[in-house]
């Protein structure tokens, strides 16, 4: 049985007089391991961000169902930790503060908060930062901190959108690293959102690419363990072939709106 089961699952949104309802996702199904390290890719409003929130239980679909080893998946839970875009730290806490915070809300023992904060912050290499406030922080060193209470969280399934968007190319291929060093070390299932192809053949072990909306799956590939090298022949290839099946994606598709009578 696979941890993640995602079974003919669709979401629309309703207008706000409930005549019309968007569809962003019609009828995907997917299968994802333990251990696995898979990326969605796809353009724009194509339903990324909206699956990952239905796999974190922040909503619900609208049909279909959504497993996690077996149980249904209706409500946030501590085993399904996310790692936004945006930093989402809390600016008048310092950075430890920020981390046992997330600690108290799932019920770690008082006596233990300190410690397991402050190795989640030694993993990703922010040790010595424990009383600094996030105001102070670089953008990295702020997804950092984002990841480090995730990781203090110990989740079975860590759910990451586009968290390095935001950051320069240097200090995204770093933190891309780091994740990667972090799943093998911690053993982790990861899903990671992403626009960018490159990024998701260097870190995942399979790329999911999503039609535009309303979104479906259009195809799959399994990545290759071991060392990542862009400039290999392999590797550009794969690329291309990837960027060339989101390029023969067909358009928007105009019927994603329904009318719902009265």
């Amino acid at each position: 049985m696979a941890m993640l089961s995602i079974k003919n699952v669709s979401k629309a949104y309703m207008n706000r007089r409930k005549t019309e309802a968007k569809i962003v996702l019609d009828n995907v199904s997917l299968e994802i391991e333990e251990n696995e390290f898979v990326c969605f890719v796809g353009p724009s409003g194509c339903g990324k961000t909206t699956l990952l929130n239905l796999i974190a239980g922040f909503e619900n679909p609208t049909k279909g169902m959504i497993t996690c080893d077996g149980e249904p998946i209706r409500r946030p839970s501590p085993e399904r930790g996310v790692v936004f875009q945006e930093y989402s730290l809390f600016p008048w806490m310092s950075v430890i503060q920020n981390i046992t915070l997330a600690l108290e809300c799932k019920g770690t023992p008082i006596q233990d908060r300190k410690d397991i904060a402050e190795t989640a912050l030694a993993s990703v290499g922010l040790s010595g930062s424990e009383g600094q406030r996030p105001n102070l922080l670089s953008g990295g060193m702020k997804q950092r901190v984002a990841i480090a209470r995730v990781i203090a969280m110990d989740p079975k399934i860590m759910l990451m959108d586009e968290p390095f968007s935001n950051l320069d190319e240097q200090t995204r291929a770093k933190l891309d690293k780091d994740v990667v060093e972090i799943w093998k070390s911690k053993r982790k299932t990861v899903v990671f959102v992403t626009h960018n192809v490159e990024e998701a053949l260097m870190i995942g072990t399979r790329v999911i690419l999503f039609t535009p909306t309303p979104g479906k799956v259009l195809r799959e590939w399994k990545i290759p363990e071991g060392e990542r090298n862009m400039n290999d022949p392999a590797f550009i290839a794969l690329r291309k072939e990837i960027l060339d099946q989101m390029q023969e994606c067909p358009c928007v598709n105009e019927q994603n709106i329904i009318t719902i009578k009265g």
